[in-house]
């Protein structure tokens, strides 16, 4: 019962089997059925009785009996049978539901339309008993027949409409299961606009037009002397009161809860949900609003997951570079400072042991050594081999980039010591100056990185920790840019930079 509950206040969200939803909705459905009708032959007797003025006739009192005898025979044929035919017509609305399958087009259509098909059919025999109390009554008296037939035809018109608004609501599950892949192309259904004013024709406009024809009446002096103005109005009143209410209600509840759905659809979505839908039951702008975030969370989604792609294959500053400005990221110079790491002895290591075991070696050192980078913001621009190229600068820029990169090196050095980084030895190079930051590549394929003298002066930077056996050497640039480390430094002398015709003066961080 708390799923049916659930499914009829939140169509889509129970996840009800077919069988028990299409059994719950075709006996709400004939209850609905049922009951508008018997509202609307209550409230025909209470128009025809209170509000409509009668025309002189021989005996008032025969023509009301016989009226009431008719109406009751055929109320007690056509409530049942209309109810029958209505739920049987929904065959193919219902077929599809209990085998549990995605509808077909024609299917969307016909649950689409299965509302203004069942509206139509009470409208349909509201006007035959129109039709026959006009021929019934127009034997006492032409008029009598007239007017008794316009107010069955209009208490139809009311009991249809209430009808339609009630099982598009009911129908809504039906609905919300058809429409999964989308809305069919030139659907014709009443819109946000067609509600609304259909509201406003059940609660002002009949009650209004109804005043009006008994102030005609009136003036032109036929009615009745059975007929009493202050109960008419207040009968009248009373029923558009009631049925206005309803009908704007459920024209208001028809807007208002699927836009409530979206909403509570979207502070999930901002809390980063990215696999929140919402249920498409409605074939209005309403639906293509339902349709139209169900299509951006899946775009949201898409991003998402293209994010975290970059982020594991790019740097993450880069991927949001790129997501944000797009990829014509023009180079331009920026001073940085660039730490080179490198496995020492790589290939004697190598040599000896299976590819998977070096493999997942290389990987242990650097995922210890990527997120220090990371932590102090630096960003990997490369992975060479068994070495990386880290920068601090760019793209992100730091006026302190030289002491991040020193207090990155140290904390490598660090992890690597105590053996959290596996049982490799590295090498580290730092070196600072001047390079063209952006794009390389061509054909489609680019990457985005840094290039200038200064980029090889860190590699041989690097290699030098070999000559004097230090873990980490700085080049002086670095040593000159330096403004809050406390870090002792002490001067290598007598390492030489291959490829380097002018010295390049060289600092290690004193035990």
């Amino acid at each position: 019962m708390r799923e049916l509950l659930v499914e009829f206040i939140r169509p889509g969200e129970s996840g009800l089997s077919g069988r028990r939803l299409q059994r719950a909705g075709q006996i709400v459905l004939s209850v609905v059925i049922t009951v508008t009708n018997l509202i609307g032959a209550c409230s025909v007797l209470a128009i025809a009785y209170f509000v409509v003025p009668l025309p002189s006739v021989d005996d008032v009192g025969h023509v009301r009996l016989v009226n009431a005898i008719v109406a009751a025979v055929y109320v007690a044929v056509a409530v049942p049978v209309g109810a029958l035919m209505g739920v049987r017509g929904l065959l193919q609305v219902r077929r599809w539901i209990v085998e549990d399958r995605p509808a077909t087009t024609e299917e969307q259509r016909a649950v689409l339309h299965a509302p203004l098909r069942l509206s139509l059919m009470q409208l349909g025999w509201w006007w035959g008993a129109a039709l026959l109390f006009g021929v019934l009554d127009a034997t006492y008296s032409a008029s009598l027949g007239v007017r008794v037939g316009i107010t069955v035809a209009l208490t139809g018109m009311v009991t249809a409409t209430l009808a339609y608004f009630l099982s598009e609501r009911i129908l809504r599950t039906a609905a919300a299961r058809a429409l999964d892949r989308g809305i069919p192309d030139r659907l014709i259904a009443p819109g946000v606009t067609s509600r609304a004013l259909l509201a406003w024709a059940l609660g002002t406009g009949l009650p209004v037009a109804g005043l009006v024809a008994i102030g005609i009446l009136l003036l032109a002096g036929d009615s009745g002397s059975n007929f009493d103005p202050g109960v008419a109005m207040v009968v009248l009143g009373g029923v558009g009161i009631v049925v206005g209410l309803l009908a704007v209600a459920l024209a208001a509840r028809a807007t208002a809860a699927p836009i409530a759905s979206v909403r509570r659809a979207l502070e999930r979505v901002q809390a980063g949900e990215f696999d929140e839908h919402v249920p498409v039951y409605d074939a209005t702008q309403i639906g293509q609003l339902q349709l139209g975030f169900n299509q951006m969370v899946d775009g949201l989604a898409e991003r998402d997951r293209i994010r975290e792609a970059f982020g594991t294959y790019v740097d993450p500053d880069v991927a949001q570079q790129i997501l944000e400005e797009g990829t014509r990221l023009e180079g331009e110079e920026v001073e940085v400072t660039l730490l080179f790491v490198d496995v020492r002895d790589f290939t004697s290591f190598a040599e000896d042991r299976p590819a998977p075991e070096v493999v997942s070696a290389i990987n242990r050192l650097f995922e210890t050594v990527v997120p220090i980078i990371h932590e102090h913001g630096g960003r990997v621009d490369k992975f060479i081999g068994d070495g990386l190229l880290a920068v601090f600068g760019a793209p992100r820029r730091y006026e302190d980039h030289a002491d991040r990169a020193l207090a990155t090196a140290l904390e490598i050095e660090e992890a690597v010591r105590s053996g959290k980084a596996g049982d490799l030895e590295i090498g580290i190079g730092l070196n600072s100056g001047a390079v063209v930051a952006g794009n390389v590549g061509g054909s489609g394929r680019l990457e985005f990185s840094v290039i200038g003298d200064p980029v090889n002066v860190a590699a041989r930077v690097e290699a030098a920790t070999r000559q004097t056996d230090d873990t980490i050497l700085l080049a002086e640039q670095t040593k000159e840019l330096l403004t809050k480390s406390a870090v002792k430094l002490v001067q290598r002398e007598g390492a030489e930079l291959k490829g380097k015709t002018e010295a390049v003066r060289l600092y290690a961080p004193s035990a």
